[in-house]
C-alpha cells in the first residue's frame, strides 16, 4: 500500500511542476508588462506605487487555447473608432477560431492599415475583444492582446488569455484606445489576464 501511495505521489509532481511553470512564466510576463509602464514616456502610469493597483486574475491554463487560423486577404480597410472619438485604419488579417470550456468561439485579429508596411511592426496584430466580465470585475471597454503573425505555423497559433491586458483609457483621460468590434464580442466570461484597476483614474 505505502509503494502505491509513493507511486501516485510521483506521478502527481508532473503535473505540479508543470503548473507551477506556467505560474512562473505568467508571472514573468507581468512583471515585464508592469516595468514597461516605467520605462515608456507616453504611459499613464509613472511610478511603483500608481503599479500596485493593477490587478489580475490567477494565471490559468486553460485559457491558453490553440486557434486554428483563417486567413482573410480580401478583407477591406474600416475605421475602428477610439475612446476618444477619432478613428483609426485597421484591416482584418485573419480569424482565430478555438474552444474553451467545451464551446467554440472565433476572434478576428486585425493590423493598423499605416503600421503595416513599418518593418518593426509588420507581424503584429491586435485582437481588442469584449467578454461577459466587463463592467464587473474587468474594464466594461474590453481587453486587449498581441500576437505575431510569425507565430502561426501549419495553420494554428496559440492565445493566451492570461496576457490580456488594459487599454492606457482604463488609468487616464487622453488616449485614443481602439473600441472592440462587435465581431469581437464573446459571449462568455474570460476570467483570465488583468482585471479592474485598483483605483480610480479620477482618484
Amino acid at each position: 500500500m505505502k509503494k502505491y501511495t509513493y507511486f501516485l505521489l510521483l506521478l502527481s509532481v508532473p503535473c505540479f511542476l508543470m503548473a507551477q511553470d506556467f505560474a512562473s512564466t505568467i508571472e514573468s510576463h507581468r512583471e515585464e508588462y508592469k516595468n514597461d509602464f516605467l520605462t515608456n514616456e507616453r504611459s499613464p502610469l509613472k511610478t511603483k506605487e500608481e503599479l500596485a493597483y493593477l490587478r489580475f486574475f490567477e494565471a490559468k491554463e486553460n485559457y491558453k487555447v490553440t486557434c486554428e487560423f483563417e486567413a482573410t486577404p480580401d478583407a477591406e480597410s474600416f475605421e475602428m473608432g477610439t475612446f476618444s472619438g477619432v478613428t483609426r485604419t485597421y484591416v482584418q488579417y485573419g480569424w482565430l477560431k478555438f474552444n474553451l470550456n467545451g464551446e467554440s468561439y472565433k476572434l478576428a485579429a486585425y493590423q493598423n492599415y499605416k503600421m503595416r508596411v513599418v518593418p518593426k511592426y509588420k507581424n503584429y496584430l491586435f485582437i481588442p475583444f469584449k467578454d461577459l466580465t466587463n463592467g464587473d470585475i474587468t474594464y466594461g471597454g474590453g481587453r486587449y492582446l498581441d500576437i505575431e503573425a510569425t507565430d502561426i505555423v501549419d495553420g494554428k497559433i496559440e492565445l493566451d488569455f492570461n496576457k490580456t491586458y488594459n487599454p492606457w483609457c482604463h488609468y487616464s483621460d487622453g488616449y485614443s484606445c481602439p473600441i472592440p468590434p462587435t465581431d469581437n464580442h464573446l459571449k462568455v466570461a474570460i476570467e483570465a489576464g488583468e482585471k479592474n484597476y485598483g483605483k480610480s483614474k479620477y482618484d
